[in-house]
């Protein structure tokens, strides 16, 4: 049988050697607000804000006090470099800023594991209407098979840059979804394909 909030409280409190007066004081209620919740069911559910000090506290997720189980979030590093839809930038040095929270089934619908993804920016105007400077891209490593449909981050020199691409023979063509650039020629040895772009975050 399933523990109550309650006798998970009383449990998490045994384990840290604090008493329900102790904890209630820290939340800033009357000395007797917790014994009355785990004994009484008063109040029925605690306050939000109780809620999560207790979460914190225990080191814990609110769902085990009573709270809405959340969607589950993995972590996707956001580096540096921003991939050119233009006439190429040279790469700067590559380096996580942070780690964004991404909810898991929408990185699995886009078809692309965690431990694979990473997050650039976008700068540049050859890859309009589809991708607009400014825009965010997540980022399969992972996948690097060139398909006529992807579009991909590239690396060719010093250059990092974001294209449709072609295979013509020994060569692969670079193209830009805007009409103004003339699509980039260059041996399949002179780029690399770092992965193929996943999914576009767009502010509104």
């Amino acid at each position: 049988m399933a523990e109550t909030v309650g006798e998970t409280l009383e449990r998490l409190a045994a384990a840290q050697g604090i008493s329900l007066s102790e904890l209630s004081r820290m939340l800033g209620r009357n000395l007797a607000y917790l014994q009355q919740f785990v004994r009484r069911g008063t109040p029925r559910t605690l306050a939000e804000r109780d809620r999560r000090l207790l979460a914190q506290f225990f080191g814990v997720d609110e769902e085990v006090l009573g709270g809405e189980a959340r969607e589950a979030t993995v972590a996707v590093p956001y580096l540096t470099v921003a991939a050119s839809a233009g006439r190429g930038a040279a790469v700067a040095t590559e380096r996580e800023i942070r780690r964004e929270a991404f909810a898991a089934p929408m990185l699995r619908d886009a078809g692309v594991a965690p431990r694979d993804a990473s997050i650039i920016d976008v700068s540049g105007d050859s890859m309009q209407p589809t991708i607009l400077a400014g825009d965010r891209l997540v980022v399969d490593r992972a996948d690097t098979r060139l398909t006529r449909t992807g579009i991909f981050v590239v690396r060719r020199g010093d250059e990092l840059l974001v294209k449709r691409i072609r295979r013509e023979g020994a060569d692969l063509l670079l193209l830009s979804d805007n009409p103004d650039y003339a699509p980039i020629r260059c041996r399949a040895d002179e780029a690399a394909v770092i992965g193929r772009v996943k999914l576009l975050l767009r502010q509104p």
